[in-house]
């Protein structure tokens, strides 16, 4: 079979149960069999040896449990020794091949992240972090044909992780602070969207002293009946601002469903996503590493770049896609240029003290040390970021390409629009960009910028538009509509609605 279309970048993502109209399952028996078949030929094929020790773990989607005895079937019958863990977090598997006494050879997180309820997938580990897009290729090619290991048949067995990750993060914050609970007289709260990051509570947060009461959401529930375990999600973060207001919290913290991105609210209300968060993070790193090189998605703000010069650090704007953010902050260090963060305004983040391991609970973790220090010391943490300009509008617009070559069309676009921003008065294509198309543009034109870029895998090109100028994103709209109303393949109708075309 051709599983190529499981493919989403560095993951297998698919539609695993019925239920949304249209979508039907190709994340079938068979399919998960076969997977489970290609990454035992490809580990083997990696590693060199006949002895593979690997763990599988999963978040709270529904069709988690399933997925993951398909798959742990499949790999055992390739002679692996396999370890189901249960309801796990996606950075957990990670470090579960890098931690002594557990050390596996490679583990399996099954998640879709974000997506819906009916979605799930397969992220790969080995203790050299993440697998790569061609990785992920090639097991899927393997899984598509009939070879196998012919080791003997392996084994599962039940094992657990999860209570050893969450002493992990404690002893961090204790080590830090010089002491068991340095939380204590604080109230935290939580909300877990129903995902896998309720254990953040009990096993992490209450240990160190902390209040937890008004935590909401925290068991596993894959409907995800209350909303989406999204850090970018309006109504996720409407949630955790409502939990921190009503329970007078000092922190409220949000994670996504397999916690590898996190959000949080501080306790005058600011919301720490997108932006914030990324300058938040890169207040306290720059504190400790002066000078680093923060490198963030291709959507950050100017506001944020002028942040992180200010506080003495550089800033690298690179691809949208959190393994291109952290391929390109490891590259820096390699060619021995020090960049201690990469992060998206997803909420991904990944540190270089953390084997750059996109690990939500590790960021939150890290702002529980400066809460700490803050309440010691007698400063906010709302004052790490108070002098982080924001633009006054910005605006996202995702349109969808008509044509089944929409990558060759989304191209033309942007190439288009390369040579007609270069003739535009008051325009200025920015040289520090690496995907699509950024443009600045002056106070007459709209006092701030656009990005054009095509989506790594979707027929769209999504849009983004920031204005330092109320009504600025709305002239820089009309602004761009003359070139873009021509491509009559290119669906928009809602920029050009907006912009009043």
């Amino acid at each position: 079979m051709d599983y190529t279309k499981l493919q989403n970048g560095s993951d297998i993502r698919g539609v695993a149960m019925e239920g949304i109209e249209g979508q039907h399952v190709n994340l079938t028996e068979q399919a998960c069999c076969d997977i489970g078949r290609g990454f035992a030929l490809w580990l083997r094929a990696r590693l060199g040896k006949d002895t593979l020790r690997v763990a599988v773990g999963r978040d709270s989607r529904l069709s988690g449990p399933q997925l993951a005895l398909w798959l742990m079937e499949a790999m055992a019958a390739e002679g692996l020794q396999v370890t189901n863990l249960g309801m796990a977090s996606t950075p957990a598997m990670f470090m579960s091949t890098v931690t002594e006494g557990f050390a596996f050879d490679a583990s399996v997180m099954i998640t879709a992240s974000h997506l819906p309820f009916n979605r799930n997938g397969y992220k790969f580990f080995t203790k050299d972090g993440g697998l790569e897009k061609q990785d992920i290729a090639a097991i899927l090619a393997l899984a598509g044909g009939s070879e196998h290991t012919g080791l003997p048949a392996g084994s599962i067995v039940t094992g657990s992780f999860m209570d050893t990750y969450a002493a992990q993060l404690r002893k961090k914050v204790q080590d830090a602070a010089g002491c068991e609970q340095p939380l204590a007289g604080m109230r935290i709260v939580v909300d877990a969207g129903n995902g896998a990051g309720g254990f953040y509570c009990a096993k992490v947060l209450e240990p160190l002293g902390a209040d937890t009461a008004g935590s909401r959401y925290l068991d596993p529930d894959g409907s995800f009946p209350n909303h989406i375990p999204n850090p970018e999600n309006e109504t996720a973060m409407q949630s955790i601002l409502d939990a921190v207001q009503e329970s007078k919290a000092d922190l409220g913290i949000i994670f996504d469903t397999d916690v590898d991105r996190a959000g949080a609210v501080l306790s005058d209300g600011t919301e720490l996503n997108r932006n914030r968060i990324i300058a938040m993070m890169a207040a306290i790193l720059l504190r400790e590493h002066p000078g680093t090189t923060i490198v963030t998605d291709s959507i950050t703000s100017t506001g944020l770049a002028a942040f992180i010069r200010k506080h003495g650090g550089v800033h690298h704007r690179f691809k949208r896609g959190y393994r291109n953010v952290i391929n390109e902050s490891m590259r820096l260090n390699r060619g021995g240029h020090d960049s201690q963060l990469a992060m998206e305004t997803s909420g991904h983040g990944a540190l270089k003290e953390n084997y750059f391991l996109d690990d939500g609970a590790y960021l939150v973790t890290r702002l529980l040390i400066e809460l700490a220090r803050a309440k010691k010391e007698g400063y906010t943490l709302e004052s790490l970021i108070a002098d982080l300009a924001e633009p006054a509008e910005s605006k996202e617009f995702r349109m969808n390409i008509l044509v089944p070559d929409f990558k060759a069309y989304g191209q033309k676009i942007i190439d288009e629009l390369n040579v007609y921003a270069a003739s535009q008065p008051g325009w200025s294509v920015a040289p520090d960009n690496f995907e699509g198309v950024r443009v600045n543009l002056d106070k007459a034109h709209g006092d701030g910028w656009f990005l054009l870029r095509l989506s790594l895998h979707d027929p769209l090109i999504p849009l983004n538009i920031e204005s330092d100028s109320v009504g600025g994103v709305r002239q820089i709209a009309a602004e761009l509509a003359p070139f873009l109303r021509p491509f009559d393949q290119l669906d928009t109708s809602a920029l050009l609605a907006f912009a009043g075309c």
